[in-house]
């Protein structure tokens, strides 16, 4: 997918109303599996989930605040945010001061509509821009919200493409949110165009689309068997935007995924922040019990600007440049942990002659002669077992790629043997 492919793939699915549960995520993932085969998991409600349990399914099919002129002052038809998710069904009649309790706007940002849930607490409730509430008089104003809460499922889905290795890379997803384009549509959209690129890779990739938090709490309970193949991980989120990249460390600190994220980002403008327990589903998957190599990574990180959770984050807001620059980072961090190994140097007593056996000869006329000979002699003398490449590329400050294309040219000549991964 080009970045253009990735915008247009945000804008179809920005109207679909999302919750934790429902019709909505379902429409989606119909709409993701146009792109990539998914399979689909339907959990029915009840289902223990860890110290959770599956909630009600929430769908809504209408929801407004008509004035006494008949005219919808709020209509969710018109913005899905305009409806607090997760509120059961109303049908009234309320003045406006009876109504205030149920009304949530953002006296800061006058012009925005707020995003707002309740999940698990069965109630209601409307959000508006603060211009829109300071425009209404005392009514009477006639409430509907068409909604229902009632016994169903939690839907998720799983797209795998299988490697040499069952050890398995896993990119997480939420696909909870209403119209939000930013967090999190373009985090969908950037994860799809990762899946399609990958072709007959080492590791086995597993790219999940799940509800926030609830979601991942699904998949972990479902998946304990298999999350001790998890060689690395990342939740993708907030993807669009247009500030500069963010990687959050897993709860490790020091595992591979992070080392890995932290030397792509190099030489780009970008932030490294220590884990904390809060933010995505990094949250769950680094819960101490499971304590996964699985770091986050967005643009702007969680409520980091003033557009987060409101209706200022629309398709106009998230860009096709931004969104490929993450996939260029993504992709970069794949070739890294695809190709990162350790070597053993098979004639380590000494520089070994490069010249008589074409090495050098092979690098003229190249603009990174230069580099790429550095690469050499740098892989040769830490091969011995205990050093990966991305250690070499590291103490070296030389790109992984240049230290990656050194370590093949070197072992096809005979000179390096590989230990393992």
């Amino acid at each position: 997918m080009t970045g253009e492919e990735m915008h247009a793939l945000v804008e179809r699915l920005y109207p679909i109303c999302r919750s934790i549960t429902g019709d909505g995520v379902r429409r989606t993932l119909e709409i993701v599996g146009e792109h990539l085969p998914l399979d689909v998991h339907e959990v029915p409600t009840g289902t223990p989930v860890l110290d959770w349990a599956v909630p009600k399914e929430w769908n809504i099919h209408d929801a407004y605040i008509k004035d006494p002129s008949g005219r919808r002052v709020v209509d969710f038809r018109r913005l899905n945010l305009h409806v607090v998710g997760y509120s059961v069904p109303v049908r009234g009649t309320y003045t406006l001061e009876e109504l205030r309790p149920r009304l949530h706007t953002l006296p800061d940002q006058p012009g925005l509509v707020p995003y707002r849930t309740s999940y698990y607490s069965e109630t209601w409730g409307f959000c508006l821009s603060q211009k829109t509430l300071d425009g209404l008089d005392e009514g009477p104003y006639e409430v509907l919200i068409d909604s229902t809460l009632a016994d169903g499922h939690l839907t998720y889905a799983e797209h795998v493409v299988h490697g040499d290795s069952d050890e398995e890379v896993l990119i997480s997803c939420h696909v909870c949110h209403p119209s939000l384009a930013n967090d999190n549509l373009a985090g969908i959209a950037v994860a799809v165009a990762l899946a399609a690129r990958l072709e007959s890779p080492r590791f086995t990739y597993r790219f999940v689309f799940a509800p926030g938090t609830i979601g991942a709490i699904t998949w972990l309970a479902r998946n304990r068997d298999r999350v001790g193949r998890i060689r690395a991980g990342l939740t993708l989120a907030c993807a669009g935007d247009p500030g500069p990249l963010t990687y959050k460390r897993s709860r490790r600190g020091d595992a591979g995924i992070d080392r890995v994220l932290a030397h792509v980002l190099a030489g780009r403008p970008h932030t490294i922040l220590d884990f904390s327990p809060y933010g995505y589903d990094e949250r769950q998957y680094c819960s101490p019990g499971f304590d996964l190599p699985v770091g986050s990574l967005t643009r702007t990180p969680y409520a980091g600007y003033p557009e987060y959770h409101t209706s200022g984050d629309h398709p106009g807001f998230v860009t096709a440049e931004a969104m490929t620059e993450t996939l260029e980072v993504l992709r970069e961090a794949v070739r890294v942990l695809e190709r990162d190994a350790r070597y053993r140097n098979l004639s380590p007593y000494g520089e070994p002659q490069l010249g008589r056996r074409g090495l050098y000869g092979s690098l003229g006329g190249r603009s990174d002669t230069q580099e790429a000979q550095l690469a050499m002699l740098w892989v040769l003398n830490q091969s011995d077992g205990g050093h990966s490449l991305l250690d070499v590329a590291e103490r070296s400050g030389l790109p992984f790629d240049a230290v990656a294309e050194a370590a093949a040219a070197l072992e096809a000549a005979g000179l390096l043997e590989r230990e393992g991964s």
